[in-house]
């Protein structure tokens, strides 16, 4: 496949026309590897300072996004506390397109049909910048957690356990 030139997605259009830094980050795309964990490791960026986005639904039915480290796991039910919910789990793959408008391994926080609830694991404030999903596999957008909260409205939340107190950054 023949390169045109660089990626625009419409999380790039969103964030430069909210005048928001950022950098763009492209990697190839390996099918049978959709993680974060394989982007920051070919982008040769600290596991976590790579965010991956899950969808979840609460137990009354409503939906809401959490980003976390690429190599941590959600805890669901600080997950679903921080959303106001008994419980929650995260949706069926099959539900995540009709969702979201994404695709596995190239859902952003940023972009999706309709704006949801996104808290984001208070490890990012630990750094200046972090990678989430340009909302293409294989392209990552870098900025400053501070920048995707508030373009989103999200709140920093315990969602893995790992609290930032308890870190030391790299």
């Amino acid at each position: 496949m023949k390169k045109t030139g660089p990626c625009k997605t419409n999380v790039i259009r969103l964030l430069q026309s909210a005048g928001i830094s950022f950098t763009v980050k492209e990697y190839p795309v390996d099918e049978g590897d959709l993680s974060a964990v394989h982007a920051a490791r070919f982008l040769d960026i600290p596991l976590e300072r790579v965010f991956k986005t899950l969808v979840l639904r609460g137990d009354s039915g409503a939906h809401f996004v959490c980003c976390i480290p690429a190599a941590a796991e959600v805890d669901l039910k600080k997950a679903a506390r921080a959303f106001g919910e008994k419980s929650a789990r995260l949706i069926p793959v099959r539900e995540l397109l009709p969702l979201t408008g994404y695709l596995r391994g190239g859902c952003s926080p940023l972009g999706m049909k309709k704006q949801f609830p996104l808290f984001i694991d208070g490890t990012a404030e630990l750094f200046d910048s972090i990678g989430v999903s340009a909302g293409q596999r294989g392209v990552q957008v870098v900025l400053a957690p501070a920048d995707l909260a508030g373009l989103t409205g999200a709140r920093f939340s315990d969602l893995t356990g790992v609290t930032p107190s308890r870190r030391n950054p790299p």
